[in-house]
């Protein structure tokens, strides 16, 4: 091992030099899908080559390899180095794996030429596990025959695991792929096909653009498809591509790729017009795939989907399953332009990526779905729920520093509600921006000199200049609440925590303090908006309502006065009110109701609450004083309040079995729910049976999830095990029916022993969600005795937390907010609970 790389390796850790700048690859994989019969492991060999250019003189070359076995060169070497030219290439001195930084690295006898070309040549083997990361399997059974589907999941940092790679968001390059697979598969990459031979199957497919090694995709499976051809009508911008959705032969057949087929056309459409830069690929392909770690991935050109994000069938999918697919597909295709074509430097600024896709996305399913409204569930779908996060001590800025994000797992941490959720309320998508970056990747700081041009160009009066304003929300965490006394006139604002007491020890440059625009009314007109540079700012005295449309990214309080003008306006005329902000008031007040000097029974004591807006599942669903389920569409708000349902005088068994003919898919997950909440070992077997039989992946979300209602512990228990078995629960439900059994309170204490009890051996297996798993797990939690179990929790911290070390630190912060919660506000909860029961 040479002094330099242990210098540069104390120094950079998991960050590449920058020395080396790859151009292409050429990559031939070869997945295996029958196990091997000497091992019985699923493998997959490769050959590669990265040709790349030398800009200053080294005679250490390293690249990042994780998990994969190198056949030894004829020099016993792991690797080959040619050069472009007629230079003479320096004999290697060693090679090895750098297990820790996932490195292999060659050591050279003399150095790289500055300015000139090279090809580093490797042939490798690695294990086809069925672990959802690198180059991975997937299994499904159709028609009673299991069949294997070898997939991929790259991002963030497993193309390594696929193929000796600069595995780092700003070293792009061209790919060229090649892949040998079985006659009778089909082979898709994010290049379109280009031909085909007969040896096995290989398939070679069209070079990518210029793109990052985590958007590469890899697929071989016997999936049949849906095609349409996207053309270009009237004004619009861009050239001809194919649209195919790729899913299970059955799933194809029985129509439940169609609804994702019609919506991508319109939503691409949409975001050609909106960043007027035509689609650069020639296709656009979407696959469902049985086992997938996201919910979606956005590889270019080939996007990869759970089966419960991509499918839908109208017989047994409700209409949130529905909502959920446009969604998510203008999500990812959003991330076409945002992303993909203009990428993100490092990990530190994943908002960069994310957050403009996640708020863009409702922007493109309202284009394809006009008469849903779908534009106003951000803020119940995304601003509640980041609101919950960033109001802890323990949240983040949207931008931290670059040096602090190296490990696999801190880079999994920035992939949170804040990174996704937060930026919904600026509307700051740049077309100079996106054109002058195109093919290359940016900081934050680009963003915001794009948009002070534009909004130089466009004569838009701002009270500073952008990067002053912005700076303020992404490189210090939480939010404020804008308080407005309306007796005195006086506007002021301070950090909103969700425990006031909280001591906040990291310090800011900004002191905490924000540039807020306010958007409000009065008396029902909407007022000019107004600027809270300050921590204080002097308006008339006026009773008023501030955020309108929540479209600025703040709480609002009022004096009591104010705030019994405008429950009093919920009775004479509630329509005055914008939709949204009724949601946001009764937000606002469950929300505030942290503070002593704020009266919640005043607020929940009006009458208007049962009639005008529902109660925040988010805060009623963890106190014990009742279950609220909430399903929120477009122009009408439905509220079940399930107390109590006495199906035991039904016949449970006969309400499962008869399920797809008369109950409607909006109320199955309730009904599936209650009926085994109801029933016994028979009916949750029962339903174990539908599970297993089911073809539609929604309708298997639904029974899976209703199995964790049930009231016996043991089946309980029984269920918590399942999940550390993949061939009963696969790895990518896991977390989902731990955290399912965690919030129904039988299963509350029980989850969170077998939590504690497995946490070694999932973290071994590495396919948990471990930062959901964690958060999901305590989300109820509300008591000191729970309290003291986080904390507890540090015994295991020798088998390590990974991805979910920042979402421990938030579960004690929350769990501390809510046991403050119940101490205030139990009693006047309860109150109001039993004078609207009669109990």
């Amino acid at each position: 091992m040479s002094f330099y790389f242990i210098f540069y390796a104390s120094r950079f850790r998991d960050r590449l030099p920058g020395y080396l700048v790859p151009e292409f690859y050429n990559i031939t994989l070869w997945p295996r899908l029958k196990p091997n019969p000497n091992s019985n492991l699923y493998i997959f060999t490769g050959w590669s080559a990265v040709q790349f250019e030398c800009l200053e003189a080294t005679d250490l070359i390293l690249i990042h390899s994780n998990k994969l076995n190198y056949t030894e060169m004829k020099d016993e070497h792991f690797v080959s180095l040619t050069s472009e030219g007629t230079e003479n290439i320096h004999e290697k001195h060693s090679t090895w794996l750098q297990l820790q930084t996932q490195y292999l690295v060659i050591q050279l006898m003399g150095k790289l030429t500055p300015g000139q070309k090279y090809q580093l040549h490797a042939q490798f083997t690695g294990e086809l596990a069925d672990d959802l990361a690198g180059f991975y399997r997937s299994e499904y059974k159709e028609d009673g025959v299991t069949k294997i589907v070898a997939t991929s999941q790259m991002h963030p940092t497993n193309a390594r695991k696929t193929f000796p790679c600069f595995d780092e968001p700003a070293i792009k390059a061209v790919f060229h792929l090649t892949l040998i697979h079985p006659t009778g598969t089909i082979a898709l990459s994010n290049g379109m096909e280009m031909g085909k031979k007969d040896w096995l199957m290989l398939t070679t497919f069209e070079a990518t653009e210029k793109m990052s090694t985590y958007l590469l995709a890899i697929i071989v499976s016997d999936y049949a498809h849906l095609i349409l051809s996207q053309g270009v009508s009237g004004n619009q911008i861009g050239h001809w591509f194919h649209i195919r959705i790729w899913a299970r032969k059955k799933a194809i057949k029985e129509g439940q790729g169609n609804y994702a087929l019609n919506v991508t056309g319109p939503i691409l459409d949409f975001f050609q017009a909106y960043y007027n830069i035509s689609y650069p690929l020639r296709k656009s392909d979407q696959i469902a795939l049985p086992d997938f770690y996201f919910g979606a991935m956005e590889n270019w050109g080939l996007v990869t989907y759970r089966e419960t994000n991509l499918l839908y069938d109208p017989e047994t999918s409700s209409n949130s399953n529905k909502e959920t697919t446009v969604t998510i597909i203008a999500h990812e295709l959003a991330h076409m332009w945002f992303g993909n074509l203009v990428t993100l430097r490092w990990w530190n600024e994943v908002w960069l990526n994310e957050g403009f896709a996640s708020y863009v996305s409702y922007l493109g399913a309202d284009y394809a779905e006009p008469d849903w409204n779908v534009k106003d569930l951000i803020v119940l779908d995304d601003v509640q729920k980041v609101f919950a996060v960033d109001a802890l001590v323990s949240s983040h800025p949207l931008t931290s520093k670059e040096d602090s994000i190296n490990l696999p797992g801190q880079i999994m941490e920035q992939f949170d509600t804040i990174s996704y959720s937060k930026v919904h309320t600026a509307n700051l998508t740049s077309k100079r921006y996106l054109r002058h970056f195109s093919y290359g990747n940016t900081i934050g700081s680009d963003l915001w000199k794009h948009l002070q041009t534009a909004v130089q160009d466009n004569n838009v009066s701002l009270p500073r200049q952008v990067d002053a304003i912005m700076n303020r929300w992404v490189r210090q965490m939480g939010f404020p609440v804008v308080t407005i006394d309306t007796s005195t006139g006086i506007v002021s604002q301070n950090h909103f925590l969700l425990v006031p007491e909280s001591n906040v020890t990291v310090e800011s440059p900004y002191k905490y303090e924000w540039m807020i625009p306010v958007r409000w009314m009065k008396d029902g007109a909407t007022k000019d908006i107004w600027w809270l540079l300050e921590k204080k700012g002097v308006t008339g005295p006026s009773w008023v309502l501030a955020n309108i449309n929540v479209t600025g990214y703040y709480r609002v309080n009022y004096d009591l006065g104010n705030w019994e003008r405008l429950f009093s306006q919920f009775n004479t005329d509630h329509q005055v009110i914008p939709l949204i902000n009724r949601a946001q008031l009764v937000d606002d007040a469950f929300n505030l109701a942290s503070n002593k000097e704020f009266k919640l029974l005043y607020i929940i004591n009006t009458n208007t609450v049962s009639k005008h807006f529902m109660f925040p599942n988010s805060i009623v669903t963890h106190q014990n004083v009742g279950q609220c389920f909430i399903y929120y569409h477009s122009k009408s708000a439905l509220t079940w309040r399930v107390f109590s349902l006495d199906l035991k005088k039904l016949s449970v068994s006969a309400v499962l079995q008869f399920s797809g003919s008369f109950i409607h898919p909006n109320l199955r997950s309730a009904v599936y729910c209650s009926a085994v909440a109801a029933g016994g070992e028979a009916e949750w077997n029962f339903t174990w049976s539908q599970l297993q039989d089911a073809t539609v992946a929604s309708e298997a979300n639904k029974l899976m999830l209703a199995l964790a209602c049930s009231n016996n512990t043991q089946l309980l228990e029984r269920y918590l095990e399942f999940t550390l078995d993949p061939a009963k629960i696969r790895k990518q439900d896991a977390t989902a029916v731990i955290t399912a059994v965690a919030n129904n309170r039988a299963g509350q204490n029980l989850t969170w022993q077998f939590v504690t009890k497995n946490w070694e051996h999932m973290y071994g297996v590495g396919s948990f969600s471990f930062a959901s798993l964690i958060s999901g797990v305590t989300a109820r939690f509300s008591t000191p005795q729970e309290l003291q179990q986080v904390c507890d929790l540090d015994f295991h911290k020798d088998a390590g937390f990974g991805s979910a070390a920042l979402a421990v630190d938030q579960a004690l912060e929350r769990t501390q907010a809510n046991i403050k919660w119940v101490q205030r506000n139990k009693q006047d909860v309860l109150q109001w609970f039993r004078s609207q029961t009669g109990n």
